[in-house]
């Protein structure tokens, strides 16, 4: 099996549990419609992956993984729904389709966020879940830290704040590593968590995450800059538009460049403890690291 298979395979997995996990569920007028819509609406699932992974990797079964994979894209999710609105991002398009408040209203696009951020939690505590409870609460935790204001959700603020105001490189740096990283390290460390791995492992993975999280970032604001709109299936120049401050308006796209490639090699050097087991996220990283969308 090759890196990329390895990898293909988690994602299989990852898309079939979400395809079903609210089937049979009683209908509350559009807002399953709406939750499914931006669930479904595709993209890298880089998050259940790399946790999924970060799970085999560390001795783990990533089959007992599968809810917390799909928890962690759920909060993704929830958290592109919410930034698209007209208080937020004020965004039309996502994944080359209308965003979810341009179909259902600002209304239920908002409870769908608030429903998939209270469904994970709901999915990582059921209690078919039948990996040990320390393991599991752990795990919540991470993702719960992760999510709230001391990560995501506190990126978003600093992001709003900066908006159209000077910032200098390490408060952009706090900004991603907040707003972006945070999600990608806790789904490595909860792989490691699920798998019951050591503290080195623990460690290793969450150097690997933040390395591969910063790196997704740059390589973000250069497409925005350079990409091309049909491939990323949003519109580019969105952040000069809305004055942000990037990495790309700090040090130029030539720079962030050669900032990726940094990151991405010392992502797998963090991995080295691994062997050749750590191929696959090896091969994650510099995939990540060349992606044109």
């Amino acid at each position: 099996m090759t890196e990329q298979e390895r990898l293909d395979g988690h994602r299989a997995q990852a898309e079939e549990w979400l395809r079903h996990c609210f089937q049979g569920r009683a209908p509350r007028g559009d807002l399953y419609d709406a939750m499914y819509y931006s669930l479904l609406a595709g993209g890298k699932r880089i998050r259940p992956v790399l946790l999924l992974e970060s799970c085999r990797l560390c001795g783990g079964d990533p089959e007992k993984a599968l809810p917390f994979a799909g928890a962690i894209e759920m909060i993704h999710t929830y958290s592109l729904i919410h930034d698209d609105l007209p208080c937020m991002d004020d965004d039309d398009l996502r994944r080359g389709r209308p965003t979810n408040h341009k179909v259902y209203g600002e209304a239920t696009a908002v409870l769908a966020g608030d429903a998939l951020l209270t469904a994970a939690f709901e999915w990582m505590l059921d209690p078919s879940v039948t990996l040990p409870p320390e393991r599991t609460l752990e795990a919540a935790r991470v993702l719960a830290r992760a999510a709230g204001a001391q990560g995501m959700v506190g990126g978003q603020v600093l992001d709003m704040a900066g908006e159209g105001h000077a910032m200098g490189l390490t408060e952009v740096e706090e900004l991603q590593r907040l707003k972006t990283g945070a999600l990608i390290r806790a789904a490595a460390e909860m792989g490691c968590v699920l798998a019951g791995g050591s503290e080195e492992q623990r460690k290793a993975v969450c150097r690997y995450a933040e390395r591969i999280g910063l790196a997704f970032q740059i390589q973000d604001d250069i497409l925005d800059v350079v990409g091309d709109e049909a491939t990323l299936g949003k519109p580019v120049g969105s952040d000069a538009k809305s004055e942000k401050n990037t990495f790309v308006t700090l040090k130029g796209v030539e720079e962030c460049r050669h900032l990726v490639e940094k990151l991405t090699e010392e992502a797998v050097e963090a991995l080295s403890i691994f062997g050749d087991e750590g191929d696959s996220l090896c091969w994650l990283a510099r995939s990540l690291a060349s992606r044109e969308k």
